[in-house]
């Protein structure tokens, strides 16, 4: 069974603990959290082991891209 990740939010970024890693997410790479509510950042999905969605706030990231950045060169905006 999958466990849903979990948050923490910083004055910098957010925390995501998912796939059994901690990713830090930091407000400058992903500006869109920012002036999100907190209600907002903590809906999370959670899709295939792999796969971080906020309804929300309409952002699908992959844990991949979390595990690898080199190679998602794009920079989310």
């Amino acid at each position: 069974m999958l466990k849903k990740p979990r948050l923490t939010i910083s004055p910098d970024g957010i925390w995501v603990l998912a796939d059994e890693r901690e990713f830090f997410m930091p407000f400058t790479d992903f500006p869109w959290f920012l002036k999100a509510t907190i209600e907002q950042i903590y809906n999370l999905e959670f899709f295939n082991g792999h796969h971080l969605h906020w309804p929300s706030l309409d952002i699908d990231i992959d844990v991949e891209a979390l595990k690898h950045p080199a190679a998602y060169p794009l920079k989310y905006s």
